[in-house]
């Protein structure tokens, strides 16, 4: 009887957590994206969605949890592609600013270069259940009856000032749900997924997405990004120090949420033909775009950034036919473009992850307020 109601009451969470979606998409659209505002960042020209998914083949699955006054987090699941990932793997590589976090799968990664399954983004003490959902989603995927070992990836950030973290709300239910949920197109930002909770510059943040289109003499290729904003520092919007002193500064600061500390996943995809090692250095610039809003990776933050390609001829199939392989790459001095395009876009998802973002009131009373735009109208001018 206790797993039957048990059963019955994570399907209701989901489906609570479903349309609280919904009302977060709706108070989000009353705020622009930075561009809608206006506000331009770098030189090269973003895809047609302005997202991660102008990628093609990558998607994105969102789960909000908002229920009572504490619990305030969620589940962001990004796919590099829709077919079975562990056994048609994608290379991937990672860049690690500051490592005071909980990025599940890592070593793997690093050693192997690649990823065999969705990339999941929670909260801290969800790693755990979230790396559990994804070996059962993998385990169960047709193709793989004889897979005896999975490297789960799962990002975080902690977002416990405004969620009852310790209440580990988050359910397997709810990651798979994500992953089921995942689709192309428009991608919800602000508070919203697993940015549902978190902070940042003593402002809301939450999930930001952008992209970048190289002109055809440069390859053509696309770069994508998907951000989850949990840190703090100096907000710098182009270029010019945002200040939180005068009337109207950040609410965050004065209820005593710490401005320094907190982490920020990125998430870079391409379709270039890149191997681990020149997506590890892609992953590298795409840091730079905490820098360029203000962030200084602090002691006590978690700054990751996690890329992988797209491009099929550079996939590697977990199955072969033979003990080789040959693919085409791009050659490094082809590089620089696309580092280019990562800073940009990371930047720029940064700052839409904020502007979209909505009031939030959570644990303990705790309120996070959105950036205020007629400021930034302000500072633009």
């Amino acid at each position: 009887m206790f797993r039957k109601e048990r059963a019955m009451s994570v399907a209701f969470a989901v489906g609570l957590a479903l349309v609280l979606v919904g009302a977060v998409v709706l108070a989000s659209d009353d705020r622009p994206r930075a561009r809608e505002f206006g506000l331009v960042v770098g030189v090269l020209p973003p895809g047609p969605l302005n997202a991660i998914t102008d990628v093609a083949g990558v998607k994105v699955g969102q789960v909000t949890l908002i229920e009572g006054k504490d619990i305030r987090t969620g589940v962001t699941a990004i796919l590099p592609h829709g077919g079975n990932i562990f056994q048609d793997k994608v290379p991937a590589g990672i860049s690690v600013a500051n490592g005071y976090g909980k990025l599940t799968g890592v070593t793997q990664v690093e050693e192997l270069g690649t990823l065999e399954t969705p990339i999941i983004l929670t909260n801290t003490l969800s790693v755990p259940t979230a790396a559990d959902a994804l070996i059962d989603w993998t385990l169960g995927r047709p193709g793989n009856e004889k897979v005896a070992s999975v490297n789960p990836v799962v990002g975080e950030t902690n977002d416990g000032w405004l969620n009852d973290i310790r209440g580990r709300h988050v359910m397997k239910a709810h990651i798979l749900e994500a992953i089921r949920a995942a689709s192309g197109g428009p991608v919800a930002e602000g508070a919203i997924g697993a940015g549902t909770g978190t902070t940042c510059f003593d402002y809301k943040g939450g999930i930001g997405t952008s992209s970048r289109r190289l002109p055809e003499s440069r390859g053509g290729f696309t770069v994508g990004v998907l951000v989850q904003t949990n840190f703090g520092g100096v907000l710098t919007i182009r270029g010019v120090p945002f200040d939180k002193k005068d009337a109207g500064g950040g609410a965050a600061a004065a209820a005593g949420n710490p401005s320094g500390d907190g982490s920020c996943m990125i998430v870079v995809a391409t379709d270039a033909p890149l191997d681990a090692r020149n997506l590890k250095r892609l992953a590298k610039r795409a840091l730079l775009g905490i820098a360029r809003t203000g962030g200084y990776f602090s002691n006590g933050s978690g700054d990751y950034a996690i890329a992988f390609s797209t491009a099929e001829g550079v996939r590697l199939p977990h199955r072969a036919a033979g003990p080789t392989q040959t693919v085409t790459l791009l050659r490094d001095d082809a590089l620089s473009p696309l580092f280019q395009a990562a800073a940009e876009a990371t930047e720029e998802a940064i700052l839409n992850s904020l502007f979209k973002a909505v009031r939030i009131e959570g644990k303990d009373g705790h309120v996070a307020e959105p950036l205020p735009l007629e400021r930034v109208r302000a500072l633009l001018k």
